[in-house]
């Protein structure tokens, strides 16, 4: 119904205009389509709200969550940022470079793009201010590269994605990893350059370590350095899901920093655990919203009328990614990754696979574009996590992103006109 769809898309926009939080948006929204035009009893609500969170793959995503906040307070995000730096750390621009690499390695880890600016943040903020490089440009980098959590695997939005529309999670994070990897490696580049330059990093020289030193900084994160290949290894091997590859890093990073490194303590977990149970409680309610606005969407057949006024426009494949990376690079803008998704993927990828696009590359199209939105004000959640460990405006440390952001974009260009990049590991 026409009026139904108006109504819906009415109340969605004055929501999200009164400021209202993005889950109790579409929450509301979709309350107020299954009162008004819908005969299903208002208990049927609840019951889709339950089903939307009992999903096996979601479960990768508390856990997720929950090991990287052990081993930012474990010491693993630690000893892989000490590592980094023994190998690069004296060069020109070395404390930058490891920081990119430590974000990489963090990423691989964490699923969380936030976490990831967190745990690295902490520590290389400082100490590249410390050693000469200006605060904006230490922090503009940590919160650009930090957003690699949610491109490279194991993501919790490419877990999000494969859920909304039906893909397989272990063949988006083997499709993550080359676009990934070659964002990391253009931020490397950008970073170089700018160090070579402007005369970055002249005080890395002394991180400069003999031989022994390095093993010895090998030797103390080899445990950490394991973890990455332990959880990837691991789904792509076939011995577990990802679900389970999630719980496998919390039992590792438990063991590890309890056990071997004892950096945290039992009676830390409490805390540890309190502050996974809030995150992981918002981002469930913004997917089981998410999902039942889903649901409210293919009612009204959107997906399939939008579907169908696109292809009357008889536009080529590459016209159509274009208009899909405008789109999501706004949305990324003013709306939460998750939400995002949930929202535009179902309507989005059938248009992609009538049009011969592979839904995998797709999808790590989606996601890219996603991420440069973790760095692009209002909403860039990156941009406030790095302002409130610097001390700078999130309006100054936007500026500061901008030339990596603009890199991010290039990176992005490549993956969506190469789809090989997407697919050549699947």
């Amino acid at each position: 119904m026409l009026e139904a769809s108006l109504i819906l898309a009415a109340v969605l926009l004055l929501l999200l205009a009164s400021s209202a939080p993005i889950a109790v948006a579409l929450g509301l929204a979709s309350l107020i389509y299954f009162y008004y035009f819908t005969l299903i009893p208002m208990t049927q609500v609840s019951e889709r709200l339950f089903n939307a969170l009992n999903s096996f793959p979601l479960m990768a995503i508390p856990f997720f969550i929950l090991a990287a906040n052990i081993m930012s307070q474990g010491g693993i995000s630690r000893r892989m940022t000490d590592f980094s730096a023994s190998l690069v750390g004296h060069l020109r621009g070395g404390m930058a470079i490891s920081t990119v690499i430590a974000c990489i390695f963090f990423a691989a880890v964490s699923g969380s793009s936030p976490a990831t600016v967190v745990a690295v943040g902490a520590l290389m903020i400082p100490a590249m201010i410390r050693n000469g490089y200006p605060k904006e440009f230490s922090t503009g980098l940590v919160a650009t590269s930090g957003s690699l959590g949610i491109l490279i695997p194991p993501s919790i939005a490419l877990i999000v994605f494969g859920i909304a529309t039906e893909q397989n999670i272990g063949d988006l994070f083997l499709a993550g990893i080359l676009p990934g990897l070659l964002a990391g490696i253009m931020l490397l580049g950008m970073v170089v350059l700018v160090a070579w330059k402007k005369g970055y990093g002249h005080a890395g020289q002394a991180f400069r370590l003999s031989n022994s030193d390095r093993w010895r900084a090998f030797r103390d994160a080899i445990l950490a350095l394991a973890l990455p290949f332990l959880v990837l290894g691991g789904i792509y091997s076939g011995w577990f899901t990802p679900t389970e590859a999630a719980a496998v890093a919390v039992a590792y990073s438990l063991v590890v920093s309890l056990v071997i490194y004892r950096e945290i303590k039992v009676s830390q977990l409490w805390s540890i655990t309190l502050m996974t149970v809030k995150t992981s409680s918002m981002v469930m309610f913004i997917i089981a919203n998410g999902i039942l606005f889903t649901f409210v969407l293919a009612s009204e057949r959107i997906p399939g009328q939008i579907s169908t006024a696109i292809t009357e426009w008889q536009l080529q494949p590459w016209q159509f990614l274009i208009l899909v990376n405008i789109l999501l690079l706004f949305v990324g803008c003013v709306m939460e990754t998750s939400s995002a998704i949930l929202i535009l993927a179902p309507i989005l990828l059938p248009i992609a696979v009538e049009m011969g696009i592979d839904p995998i590359h797709f999808g790590i199209i989606v996601v890219m574009n996603l991420e440069i939105g973790m760095i692009t004000p209002p909403l860039g959640l990156n941009l406030f996590v790095a302002s409130g460990m610097s001390g700078m405006s999130v309006t100054g440390v936007a500026k500061a992103a901008i030339p990596s952001a603009l890199v991010l974009l290039a990176a992005l260009a490549i993956v969506t006109f190469v789809p090989f990049l997407s697919t050549a590991l699947i």
